[in-house]
C-alpha cells in the first residue's frame, strides 16, 4: 500500500479507505463479510470527480459554450481516460480481486481500473479532503487538457448542426433516408438532412448513423463552419 500511496502522492491516515478502495466485488464476494466491495466509493468518486473537472473547465473556458463544455467533460471522465490515470498510478498491481476475476485479466480491464480510479479518488476525499482530491485530478487532467482539440476528438456533426439551428427554435432538422444499395453484408446508406423542408446537405456511409453524420458535416460546411 506504502507503493501506491507514492504513487498517488497522498498518505492515507485511514488506510482501511484505501483498501475498500481497491476491493472489487468479486472479492468482497469471496471473503464474506471481511471488506465490502469498493463499489459504494465509486459512486461518491464519480460525483467528485464531475465537481471538480466540471469546476475547473466553467472558470477556465469561459468562451465555451454549454455543449462543448459537457463534451469536453465527457472526453475527462470517460471509461478510457480514466483507466488510463489508473495505469499511470499502477493501481493494477494493487486491486483486491476475486480468483476467478483475477485469472482471466481482471487487473488489467478497462472498466475495472476505470471503477478504481473512482473509488480511490472518493477515498482521497473522505480522508483528506477535496483539495487533496482535486490534486490528485488535476495532475491527469491536466495534461489531457494541454493536447485537447475539441473538434479533432468530437466528430459529432449532428450535435454541433443541432446546436446551430437550436438557435431558432421555430426550425426543425429532420434526416431522410433516400437510397440504400449493395447487399446485405456491404450495404450503403445515403441520407439527406433537411432544414425545415430544404435539403441542406447529404451523406453516404455503410450505416444510417454514419450517413446522417455525413449528411450533417456537408450541411456545416454549406453553412461556413470549420469541419
Amino acid at each position: 500500500m506504502k507503493t501506491l500511496e507514492d504513487n498517488l502522492g497522498y498518505s492515507f491516515n485511514n488506510k482501511k479507505l484505501l483498501e475498500n478502495a481497491l476491493a472489487h466485488s468479486s472479492y468482497a464476494n469471496e471473503v464474506r463479510g471481511g471488506i465490502s466491495s469498493n463499489e459504494r466509493l465509486e459512486f461518491l468518486g464519480d460525483s467528485v470527480l464531475s465537481l471538480i473537472v466540471s469546476s475547473y473547465i466553467y472558470e477556465n473556458y469561459k468562451k465555451m459554450p454549454e455543449g462543448e463544455l459537457t463534451r469536453l467533460r465527457s472526453s475527462l471522465v470517460c471509461e478510457k481516460t480514466l483507466c488510463k490515470f489508473s495505469r499511470a498510478l499502477s493501481v493494477g498491481d494493487f486491486l483486491l480481486l476475486g480468483k476467478g476475476e483475477r485469472k482471466t485479466g481482471g487487473a488489467e480491464r478497462d472498466s475495472i481500473l476505470a471503477d478504481a480510479f473512482e473509488a480511490i479518488l472518493a477515498a482521497v476525499f473522505l480522508d483528506g479532503g477535496i483539495e487533496n482530491a482535486r490534486k490528485l485530478v488535476m495532475r491527469f487532467v491536466l495534461p489531457e487538457l494541454e493536447s485537447y482539440d475539441i473538434k479533432a476528438d468530437f466528430k459529432d456533426y449532428k450535435t454541433l448542426l443541432q446546436e446551430i439551428i437550436q438557435r431558432n427554435p421555430e426550425e426543425s432538422v429532420t434526416y431522410i433516408l433516400t437510397d440504400e444499395t449493395g447487399p446485405d453484408h456491404n450495404k450503403q446508406f445515403t441520407v439527406e438532412v433537411r432544414l425545415n423542408s430544404n435539403t441542406i446537405g447529404a451523406g453516404t456511409g455503410k450505416s444510417k448513423k454514419e450517413a446522417e453524420e455525413m449528411a450533417a458535416k456537408q450541411a456545416l460546411s454549406l453553412m461556413g463552419e470549420s469541419v
